[in-house]
């Protein structure tokens, strides 16, 4: 099993490039099942999860064209044959698999959906998409671990309010209800520039989507849709990701090919962090952060901080002069990776949700395992400025959400391997 070995305390010196957003790529091509036509996507990340959802669109007989990956384009085409059953052994490895129930009830009246894998980092748990399809008409059962649903009427437009704002089932909502018989208003959706990605696609493939207020949309439903050409948007999660990094050891770090408009919510915070970073149309310039005071902050639905940062920025704020607090309201027994940033001389301890980071005056390397995919670059972030060797076991994780990370460290200075 590969191992990420680090040897820390290098300077980050020159510019690192993001890649495409995996998490606005995955329901995009669920969404070609929709049309007949091709869906030709670029800027698209080389990433396993990519490569999951690849196959399970493929198990269900849409041709992946991959011919072109070595430059981020892939072209998916639906041949709508029989096939709607999305099984186990693919849909395990990946949550996002989900995604393809609502464009298979919408376009084949029935689907198969095995319950999905993907990290430990709480339940997440799949009622709020069988709950809102079964308001436009779908009905489900569980069967051995499988999602059995139909909606031998067709799929009816219908407001739907959810309970709990939730990307995913935003997500499959606004693919089903595109092919839905009339109106479908969806209301306390998700608004994450994931999302908004998706409904640009949907809309450039013939579908009617207005966003009336900030978390209200109608989908008036058509007969179909056709083929387009989508270029994925930078990944924010990542662009914020290598901000951390230079703000713990950059010297003139440059970032390039971000959308800033989907990070000036984060930087924002990052200021009062005193990060040194200035930025310039599509690129951000970081510096080493040398003095600042703690924080207490909470994640929360976009446009608040995201949860996939917050084990991100627990490296950093244990480099502060003062204590902070992170508050995870998203996902439950998202703190697995405190245990092994403590084995590397972090103080951190957690009580419920609450994560309290006091100042450690340096860290050491060490042996450590990545328990989920966030949990994983903390610990290379960690390596980076820790005295000595790290070894980060269990590295396919991060191989589900980081494209070529310790190529793209190493050619900005990092002393990083894999093995």
């Amino acid at each position: 099993m590969d191992r990420i070995i680090i040897n820390g305390g290098q300077p980050l010196s020159g510019t690192i490039s993001i890649s495409g957003s995996k998490n606005a790529c995955l329901p995009i091509m669920a969404a070609s099942i929709l049309t007949d036509q091709n869906i030709n996507l670029s800027n698209v990340p080389n990433l396993e999860d990519i490569k999951t959802m690849s196959k399970v669109l493929t198990s269900l007989d849409v041709e992946v064209d991959t011919s072109k990956a070595n430059e981020n384009k892939i072209t998916l085409k639906y041949l709508n044959t029989g096939k709607s059953i999305a099984e186990y052994d693919l849909v395990r490895k990946m949550r996002a698999s989900i995604l393809v129930l609502g464009p298979l009830l919408a376009r084949k009246r029935h689907a198969s959906v095995s319950l999905p894998g993907g990290c430990a980092i709480g339940a997440r748990p799949v009622d709020l998409h069988l709950n809102a399809l079964a308001k436009l008409g779908a009905e489900f059962k569980l069967d051995r671990g499988y999602i059995e649903c139909s909606a031998p009427k067709g799929l009816k437009g219908e407001e739907i309010t959810f309970p709990t704002i939730s990307v995913g089932a935003t997500e499959s909502l606004l693919m089903a209800a595109t092919l839905a018989e009339g109106r479908t208003k969806l209301n306390n959706i998700a608004i994450e520039p994931e999302v908004i990605d998706l409904i640009h696609c949907l809309q450039s493939m013939g579908a009617k989507i207005e966003i009336t207020d900030q978390r209200t949309v109608i989908i008036e439903g058509v007969k179909e849709l056709f083929g387009t050409s989508h270029n994925i948007i930078s990944d924010r999660i990542e662009t914020l990701t290598y901000v951390i990094a230079g703000a713990l050891t950059g010297e003139n770090l440059k970032i390039e090919n971000i959308q800033l408009e989907h990070v000036s919510n984060v930087l924002e915070i990052f200021k009062s962090l005193n990060i040194d970073f200035s930025f310039n149309n599509s690129s951000l310039n970081i510096n080493k952060t040398k003095i600042f005071q703690g924080i207490e902050l909470e994640t929360r639905e976009y446009p608040g901080f995201p949860t996939d940062m917050q084990a991100q920025l627990m490296v950093l704020l244990s480099k502060a002069n003062s204590e902070s607090v992170i508050t995870e309201n998203i996902f439950e027994n998202r703190y697995m990776h405190v245990p092994e940033l403590n084995r590397m001389g972090a103080n951190i301890s957690v009580e419920g949700k609450k994560a309290i980071i006091k100042p450690s005056e340096k860290l050491i390397g060490a042996e450590v395992m990545a328990t989920d995919l966030r949990a994983s670059v903390s610990l290379i972030l960690a390596g980076l400025i820790a005295e000595g060797e790290t070894v980060v076991n269990r590295v396919y994780h991060l191989d589900r959400g980081y494209e070529q990370v310790e190529s793209k460290l190493k050619n900005v200075g990092a002393v990083i391997k894999r093995v």
